[in-house]
């Protein structure tokens, strides 16, 4: 049932403009995410992290590209700092380690493609 009322809220999203940072909030002391679209071909996921908060080193599979909408973040890919703002992008390369960390509150779009 539940992920039905997950699937039903996605589809409000269709062919509709919406504002991406107002789809998801930040909330103190965490990193909150919202699927937009998951599919056999790749996911789209908004994320919002409060200050100092990130991700830990990992890889991934795939290739993935951060946008940035809201704040400043720290992404480290392969050991080399990267400092992106509002507006800003970057492609994480599949298999390479990479982590994130919160300079400020951020909201980002990460948009993986598995094929």
């Amino acid at each position: 049932m539940e992920q039905h009322k997950k699937q039903k809220a996605a589809k409000k999203l269709y062919s509709e403009a919406t504002r991406l940072t107002g789809l998801i909030d930040y909330q103190e002391a965490a990193v909150v995410s919202r699927t937009l679209i998951d599919k056999k071909a790749g996911t789209v996921t908004l994320f919002a992290f409060d200050e100092k908060q990130g991700l830990s080193e990992h890889k991934a599979p795939f290739d993935a590209m951060v946008c940035v909408l809201d704040g400043e973040a720290e992404i480290i890919i392969s050991g080399k700092s990267n400092r992106l703002r509002e507006g800003d992008m970057i492609i994480m390369p599949a298999n390479e380690p990479h982590a994130l960390k919160a300079v400020t509150r951020f909201k980002m779009v990460l948009t993986m493609i598995r094929s």
